[in-house]
């Protein structure tokens, strides 16, 4: 009965959110989606300590109702949906998109009235996304030119990423009911069914690699972990959590070669642009003031006080990622323990490049899902808040304070606390 009604209180919260979006009115449905995430949070404590072991057919019941109640919402929160449209669109035309901007009059022929308008940067950007999400497009638009098809489809890829979780809760000997983290979290219900962002894609070849990695299917999970890089690129940082090469283990090289053969069959068929096959990236790291500085959240907050260049910053980033990429690399056999380390990478990376979108924190949320670590729950639920100003390049004092500040203060918290209980563990002997 208590999770009944903690499922309903979730189903309240996004149908205030979707009358909040049709309504075009941004803070309520920033407050409507920090509810959830306070019903989801009171979940999550439940499932995690036991105290609660709701059904199954609730759970995944309840995480369908949510998928289908956002796929009635408008594009509102983003309008990146028409990019993949558009993309696909252009390659059924047999044209590579990295080639021209929407607006190139070589384009011209397919343009219409509901798509074309309503691409953003589509007088100067080519497109941003990475051959496998091309592909995701191509295929995607083939059920449909529309957004309500290519949010079907994304929500069925996302529950792929859902039944491979499940598999991999249990080939950890973790219980069944976790699969609630993920499941009846708010961002990716918003994010993925709501907003039709390709994330889904991401949760799914990362969920999948993960399965393949603890199953001992080497080649599998280097295959898919090269998937999910090549939908966008972050998921690069779990190669050292799922790759082990070891004296012992020579045949690990199995995921090396199925890494590498899939990226390289994937730009294959784009790489006549030459260079350009990178897309709208580079300049998108400018416009989004990572060059600057001032588009890392901590850097920036540092720079209030002292004024620290950009490579200093992007050296200890990456010293802090390299020690962890190390102890990955030296984790014990057993297969269990890359999601640990999966998750300790993720998050690191996240913190450190302090994303300006709620919807690149939707990944973190399959990680945390096999690997729970409370504090990294924290800007997944407050990620919202992202949308309050949303201009671009830049994030408010006060949200990025919230989102990654919380998320600083709470782990050290957490890792203070097991300090503090390891010591008084080894002074009882």
């Amino acid at each position: 009965m208590r999770f009944l009604l903690l499922a309903l209180l979730l189903l309240a919260g996004e149908a205030f959110g979707l009358l909040a979006q049709f309504d075009r009115d941004l803070n309520r449905f920033i407050i409507a989606a920090l509810l959830q995430g306070a019903v989801w949070a009171v979940s999550a404590v439940v499932v995690a300590r036991g105290t609660g072991h709701p059904p199954l057919a609730l759970i995944l019941a309840t995480a369908v109702l949510l998928r289908l109640g956002a796929l009635a919402a408008p594009v509102y929160l983003s309008d990146d949906i028409y990019r993949y449209i558009w993309d696909g669109r252009v390659q059924a035309a047999g044209i590579n998109p990295y080639r021209y901007i929407p607006t190139d009059n070589n384009l011209a022929p397919l343009r219409d009235a509901v798509i074309f308008p309503n691409i953003n940067r589509n007088n100067y950007a080519p497109t941003i996304y990475p051959p496998v999400a091309q592909m995701l497009f191509l295929a995607a638009t083939r059920f449909g030119e529309t957004v309500p098809a290519i949010k079907l489809v994304l929500v069925a890829v996302e529950a792929i990423g859902i039944g491979a979780l499940f598999f991999v809760l249990r080939a950890a000997g973790a219980p069944r009911e976790n699969i609630l983290f993920y499941a009846w979290h708010p961002l990716p219900v918003w994010e993925i069914a709501g907003a039709g962002h390709v994330d889904a894609a991401v949760v799914a070849c990362v969920a999948l690699a993960l399965a393949a990695a603890v199953t001992g299917r080497r080649a599998w999970s280097g295959a898919a972990l090269a998937a999910a890089t090549l939908i966008k690129f972050f998921p690069l940082v779990l190669v050292p959590a799922l790759w082990r090469p070891t004296k012992s283990n020579l045949g690990d090289w199995r995921w090396l070669a199925a890494f590498i053969a899939i990226v390289l069959a994937a730009y294959l068929p784009y790489i006549g642009v030459g260079s350009r096959v990178l897309g709208f990236l580079p300049a998108y790291l400018t416009e989004e003031n990572f060059g600057s500085g001032t588009g890392f959240w901590i850097l920036d907050v540092i720079g209030r006080a002292v004024s620290v260049p950009v490579i200093a910053y992007l050296g200890v980033a990456a010293a802090v990622m390299a020690g962890l990429a190390v102890g990955a690399l030296r984790r014990p056999a057993e297969p269990e323990a890359s999601l640990s380390w999966a998750m300790a990478l993720g998050t690191a990376a996240m913190l450190f490049a302090s994303p300006h979108y709620a919807w690149y924190f939707v990944w973190l949320v399959a990680l945390l899902c096999v690997a729970p670590w409370w504090p990294a729950f924290w800007p997944t639920l407050t990620a919202v808040l992202l949308y309050w100003a949303p201009e671009t390049g830049h994030i408010p004092f006060w949200v990025g304070s919230t989102i990654y500040g919380g998320l600083v203060l709470t782990g050290c918290a957490d890792i203070a606390r097991r300090f503090f209980l390891r010591h008084e563990a080894l002074r009882a002997g």
